[in-house]
């Protein structure tokens, strides 16, 4: 019996098979890769959508307490009382009339009306455009808060409370994603 403490060279493997452990290693990195795709596509749609959500609460009219807006409301319509009943809607509603009259300026109006204001009155002139959505809006060089809604000779009415709360709805859901 010889004791040889050589141990024969290790021949390679004819039969070893590579393939299949390589398609499993890149079927996993291609699922890898599809994870991380749809996480930072996922994440390019919520930021559009925020986005998106922003613009529309910046370009909405503020939702304001109607109680905080002086309204004046003039008639350059040929019907008569108008104004009046204009007058007692908004009071109805929670607006401050301040001035009931016909329109005292040599401005033309058409349409359903005109809303007036100057750079103070901004925010409340797009609040009261939520009202009488068809009205035109000019400013003016005014100094205060005041708004003037003028009623035009194509005025059928304000909109209804229900309509003004629908529109300010979304806005508020979108002034919150902000």
């Amino acid at each position: 019996m010889s004791t040889s403490t050589a141990t024969p060279p290790v021949r390679p493997r004819k039969d070893r098979r590579y393939l299949p452990p390589l398609v499993f290693l890149l079927v996993l990195a291609l699922g890898a890769l599809a994870v991380w795709w749809k996480v930072f596509s996922d994440e390019g749609a919520r930021d559009a959508a925020q986005a998106a959500a922003c613009e529309t609460a910046e370009a909405a009219p503020p939702s304001l307490d109607p109680s905080t807006v002086t309204v004046r409301v003039y008639n350059a319509s040929d019907l008569a009382g108008k104004a009046q009943e204009v007058a007692g809607e908004l009071t109805a509603r929670g607006f401050v009339v301040e001035e009931v009259a016909n329109d005292p300026t040599d401005r033309e109006v058409t349409g359903s009306g005109e809303i007036r204001h100057g750079a103070r009155g901004t925010d409340a002139a797009r609040y009261l455009s939520l009202f009488l959505p068809d009205a035109g809006a000019y400013q003016d060089t005014r100094a205060d808060a005041r708004v003037d809604l003028v009623i035009g000779p194509e005025f059928t009415g304000l909109a209804p409370a229900d309509q003004v709360a629908a529109t300010l709805t979304p806005i508020a859901s979108a002034e919150a994603a902000c």
